[in-house]
């Protein structure tokens, strides 16, 4: 895969953390915020993964993420952090019902985490993008765009239809990857992390 300077080091940043998690878990395994820096590190990196890979990497952050709410139920950064694991799992389920069911569980875990924290904006926007998730996921594979987001384009014509279609693809995929993980407020919420452990590498001098 290849990968941007900025993407490499978020990539080794989240590695990184999920090691730190793993690494406390040892010692603490009831320590509710380790387990969600835990689950959202494996939320970032399913980001850098094949579709398989991603679904697997999910499943295992709402793994870690529903552990932490059995430590502390009412943990606000958890149940948001549950709420992006079922929506990316929704996108990367072709079936109606099936993407239904994870983005209903999606927008209950954001309900829940407004309900525990009123005041906080990027909740509040995580809850109303939710409401319109599945009429985008309907859009992206009634058109077949899924597997252009998903980073595995078809066969290109050089038809300006087929230049109008990929244009439109991108523009989604920025949609849906703009959002789906919200990683600037995963980086936001995960910022503390930075002080247990060294920061990334500086970009190579040019």
């Amino acid at each position: 895969m290849d990968l941007q300077q900025s993407d490499f080091d978020r990539l080794l940043f989240f590695e990184t953390a999920r090691k730190t998690a793993e690494a406390t878990y040892a010692k603490n395994p009831l320590d509710a915020d380790n387990l969600t820096r835990w689950g959202g590190s494996l939320l970032e990196l399913s980001q850098f993964q094949s579709v398989p890979g991603s679904k697997k990497m999910i499943q295992d952050a709402i793994s870690k993420l529903e552990e932490a709410l059995s430590v502390d139920p009412k943990k606000h950064d958890t149940l948001w952090c549950l709420g992006n694991a079922h929506t990316s799992q929704a996108f990367l389920t072709p079936d109606e019902d099936e993407a239904k069911t994870y983005f209903d569980k999606a927008a209950g875990y954001f309900q829940q985490a407004v309900d525990e924290e009123p005041g906080n904006e990027l909740y509040k926007k995580s809850l109303e993008v939710a409401a319109k998730a599945p009429q985008l996921h309907t859009e992206i594979h009634k058109q077949g765009f899924a597997q252009q987001a998903m980073g595995s384009a078809g066969p290109s014509t050089s038809s300006g239809t087929k230049t109008e279609k990929k244009k439109k693809s991108s523009d989604l995929k920025y949609d849906i990857f703009g959002w789906i993980v919200l990683a600037v407020g995963i980086v936001a919420w995960l910022g503390f992390a930075k002080s247990q452990m060294p920061p990334p590498p500086p970009p190579p001098p040019r």
